[in-house]
């Protein structure tokens, strides 16, 4: 899993990731809801539970590079679903696809599970 971070940057660039990671996961999560305060039917709501998922996974950043490709294709397939929506849509699709290309930030689930560990080596050895 480590190979599908670049890195889990800590500071100022972390704290940018996390607020792209929560920005995105807000916009997601909050069209799931209204669309499923407005679903009627099984259908209805099945369509929309992935998306909820995929806001919630993207909001912990748990799995986030495979998760922001989902909800980058998620966004996509949403805003040309909807009429004169891919111009609403394409904003939250291009900062999944910037998250899925710059990694979870060392505030996520990610790092907490799979970041740098560290390793102190004391100096005595035994024989």
């Amino acid at each position: 899993m480590r190979r599908l971070f670049s890195t889990f940057a800590s500071g100022a660039p972390g704290v940018g990731l996390l607020l792209l990671r929560l920005a995105c996961a807000a916009i997601l999560l909050a069209h799931a809801i209204t669309a499923l305060q407005r679903a009627q039917g099984f259908s209805g709501v099945v369509l929309q539970v992935p998306s909820a998922a995929v806001g919630v996974l993207l909001a912990a950043g748990l799995w986030t590079p495979v998760v922001a490709v989902l909800a980058a294709c998620d966004a996509i397939l949403v805003g040309f679903s909807l009429p004169a929506g891919y111009r609403f849509w394409l904003l939250p699709a291009v900062v999944a696809a910037a998250l899925a290309l710059l990694g979870p930030g060392a505030w996520s689930l990610d790092a907490k599970l799979f970041g740098w560990k560290r390793v102190e080596i004391d100096g005595s050895v035994p024989m």
